[in-house]
């Protein structure tokens, strides 16, 4: 690869396009990683990004015939990426006169404004402060059986892969990400914002079902899930799809709130999608913590589960009620009718044993002391036996966890 000897001529045609796209914040190696091959602990991006970041810093290295190189075989593998064909045209403009900026305009022409913006999200994973081994302060406890995990971090325009590797977390990988056209925040139906929650990835939709508009694929989020019913929220429809077969992918805020990512990255990110089972955070922005933080973090609601749980066993139904909220709810009653269902349900048995499993914990983003519980219950007393999921919404009050919500998951 032949390098182009940085002249003041060159350096001056560059320097706008340069500061725009923000190519001055790029590290000088790249992680490249092939389309495919993602997971076993390693972090990559999908091969379009890897090929995008690449010619950018060839840029900013002003080796613009490797740069030109690099653009001209990410369009022969993308040809509807519009991102790379503004700047193949920029690189080749180089040539003749100085750019003002990505897509050689200081006019506010709409589809250039996100294509910039497009550019700058996927300069800026670059850029990320966090290391490697850090993962989200959400996750608290994940089953084992749950093997994957997903984050969105809406201020970066980016979804993350997390696999559980028998408890332990680790960043498999990550996906630029498009999220609702008036951001994040849902709170009510039309407003084209994406919800900030913790919630679960349905069964993927038909394909019979979809048209072109939702590209390779559709996953519902619950969405409103428990605590935005309680909060009043409303709406529907909030997935994660892809893109129309012309586009390779959307500016970072475009969507009507759903989560929005390519064709060929929602096709990697699918088989690490369990549906019904699938944890998915979408924050404003993700907190990344080493991962003994985030377990230490756990200890004390763990252990207020855990205690929950013996005081119902023991049958000892006052102290059973003292883990409740004042505020509790259920589907079904308040907590002065939850008090008389317990109370004369208990009073009718001479055992109880109680046991949970996959039981799993993550803290809800931007809601403080917060946290979304999901187990499997398996109940038997001396007249009634059953097993079923539950989810309980646990919430820190004056220092001591209770219980917010209970009711089938």
């Amino acid at each position: 690869m032949r390098i182009i000897r940085k002249t003041p001529r060159t350096s001056n045609r560059l320097a706008n396009f340069v500061k725009h796209v923000g190519s001055g914040a790029l590290v000088c190696t790249l992680l490249m990683v092939p389309s495919g091959v993602l997971g076993g602990g390693g972090l990559g991006y999908s091969d379009a990004e890897s090929l995008l970041l690449k010619a950018l810093r060839e840029v900013r290295l002003a080796q613009l015939d490797a740069a030109r190189k690099t653009i001209a075989e990410l369009i022969v593998r993308y040809p509807n990426y519009r991102l790379a064909h503004l700047v193949q045209g920029d690189l080749w403009l180089a040539k003749a006169k100085p750019l003002q900026s990505l897509g050689n305009t200081s006019q506010p022409i709409e589809q250039l404004v996100g294509l910039r913006a497009e550019a700058a999200a996927r300069v800026q994973r670059e850029n990320d402060s966090f290391k490697p081994d850090q993962v989200p302060a959400n996750f608290w406890r994940l089953p084992t059986a749950q093997q994957y995990a997903l984050a969105v971090d809406v201020d970066k325009s980016r979804l993350y892969v997390l696999e559980n590797q028998n408890g332990r977390l680790v960043r498999v990988a990550d996906f630029y990400a498009s999220v609702g056209k008036a951001g994040a925040g849902k709170a009510k139906e039309g407003d084209q914002r994406t919800p900030l929650g913790a919630y679960t990835l349905k069964g993927a939709v038909s394909r019979d079902k979809l048209t072109d508009f939702y590209g390779a694929g559709a996953f519902p989020l619950d969405y409103p899930n428990v605590w935005d019913r309680l909060q009043g929220r409303n709406g529907f429809g909030i997935w994660l799809h892809g893109v129309p077969s012309d586009t390779y992918a959307r500016a970072p805020r475009a969507s009507d709130g759903c989560v929005v990512v390519s064709n060929p990255d929602l096709k990697l990110i699918e088989k690490f999608i369990a549906p019904g089972q699938t944890s998915v955070v979408i924050a404003q922005r993700i907190d990344w913590v080493d991962r003994e933080i985030a377990g230490r973090q756990s200890q004390g609601l763990l252990t207020a589960i855990e205690r929950w749980r013996t005081d119902w066993q023991a049958l000892d139904t006052p102290k059973y009620l003292q883990h409740y909220a004042p505020n509790f709810t259920s589907d079904t009653a308040r907590l002065p009718e939850w008090r008389a269902q317990k109370l004369a349900a208990n009073a009718g048995k001479t055992w109880v044993k109680v046991e949970l499993g996959n039981l799993s914990a993550v803290q809800y983003p931007g809601v403080n002391g917060l946290v979304v519980v999901t187990f499997d219950q398996n109940y038997q007393s001396s007249n009634l036996n059953g097993q079923t999921r539950k989810r309980q919404l646990w919430q820190l009050i004056d220092g001591r966890w209770q219980i917010i919500y209970e009711g089938s998951a």
